[in-house]
């Protein structure tokens, strides 16, 4: 499981998959959320306004887990 570190108290499921270098850029995040299966703790999710917060964890198969850290 990778930890990204958030410097703010939330961060949208977008910015975190920019963060996390999962895609290149935050235009990228609506066709990546299209496309592949994103968990957010364990509950599928396509949002990319989502927020997340500390702790959460979020997994995408073939990809990779990880998890926000404030």
């Amino acid at each position: 499981m990778k930890e990204v570190r958030i410097s703010t108290e939330v961060i949208t499921l977008g910015q975190f998959l920019k963060l996390a270098d999962v895609i290149q850029t935050g235009g990228m995040a609506k066709w990546f959320l299209q496309e592949y299966e994103v968990y957010v703790n364990q509950e599928p999710e396509n949002r990319r306004g989502r927020k997340l917060k500390d702790q959460d964890i979020i997994d995408i198969p073939d990809v990779g887990t990880f998890v926000v850290i404030s």
